[in-house]
């Protein structure tokens, strides 16, 4: 679900409403109606582009969820039993009222993963995406199995790209066991903040200086990490996380990559299984002859 202000503010009130009814507290009243309403007006206030009228309706929203908080609150006062039951759910529920979407800093856009981050994409057909940023890397050339990832990783807090290579390279040599020569990397990567020992072997797309006619060459094969990017997403489950936490956006994210390694192997494997089966064919072929 998109994560607009008013789908937000009443998904928090339904939340609070559901949560109350469980434990049994009574509320004077839970607005399942009325907020029903409020929300499908701003939906439509909107789309008409009567921005005033869905104001209003988002402030009714706004409204409608501060009265559920506050009549939890008077009805729980005491109990310290249900005052830790409804603790994070309150506290959740009065960022998502209190934020506003020009304010800076961190924001709620999802009520059950609140990790999720806006990260923006710069791109017309898809401006934004909601989850976690995550980086991937593969062999400057292609294998004979295919195109696999090399290093995989989550990286919250929505850092900027050229920022993450200082975490990112270190890591990586860990896994593969050697030294990295020379990468190539995005434009997003300029000012990056890589170790002082590879200054000089990151080279950005677009880049002028330093570049050989054999390094042209090789920035030429970058963008074949995007359809491996895509692969991850559409067939591997990483545009989708079901894992709670950061914990499990990086579990995901590793989980997806294995999944796509295993994927070239098995269909490597096929490939040399048919052809170790019809060079056993081949002598009988010949005696039938």
């Amino acid at each position: 679900m998109f994560p607009t202000d008013a789908k937000l503010i009443n998904r928090a009130r339904e939340i609070m409403v559901r949560l109350a009814k469980r434990h049994r507290v009574v509320l004077r009243q839970s607005y399942t109606r009325v907020g029903k309403i409020a929300l499908i007006k701003h939906q439509r206030y909107s789309h008409a582009h009567q921005f005033k009228r869905a104001n209003k309706a988002l402030r009714k929203l706004r409204t409608y969820l501060g009265r559920v908080i506050r009549d939890i609150g008077r009805r729980i006062a005491g109990n310290d039993v249900l005052q830790e039951v409804f603790a994070k759910p309150i506290s959740l529920a009065r960022r998502v009222r209190d934020q506003d979407r020009r304010q800076r800093g961190p924001k709620v856009y999802s009520l059950h993963a609140p990790e999720v981050e806006c990260i923006g994409k710069g791109k017309a057909h898809r401006p934004y995406e909601f989850g976690v940023k995550v980086s991937v890397a593969t062999p400057l050339h292609r294998c004979k199995g295919g195109q696999f990832v090399a290093h995989v990783a989550a990286l919250p807090g929505n850092p900027y790209d050229g920022h993450t290579l200082a975490t990112v390279i270190p890591a990586m040599e860990d896994m593969i066991g050697n030294t990295i020569e020379r990468a190539i990397v995005d434009a997003g990567y300029r000012g990056h903040n890589a170790p002082h020992a590879y200054k000089f072997k990151i080279y950005t797309a677009g880049q002028k200086r330093r570049v050989t006619p054999q390094i042209k060459r090789e920035m030429k094969r970058r963008s074949a990490v995007e359809p491996v990017i895509g692969h991850l997403k559409s067939e591997h489950r990483m545009r989708c996380n079901h894992l709670a936490h950061r914990a499990g956006d990086a579990i995901n994210a590793v989980l997806a990559a294995v999944g796509y390694n295993f994927r070239l192997l098995l269909n490597w494997l096929k490939l040399l299984l048919r052809a170790i089966l019809a060079a056993l064919r081949e002598p009988f072929r010949l005696q039938i002859a």
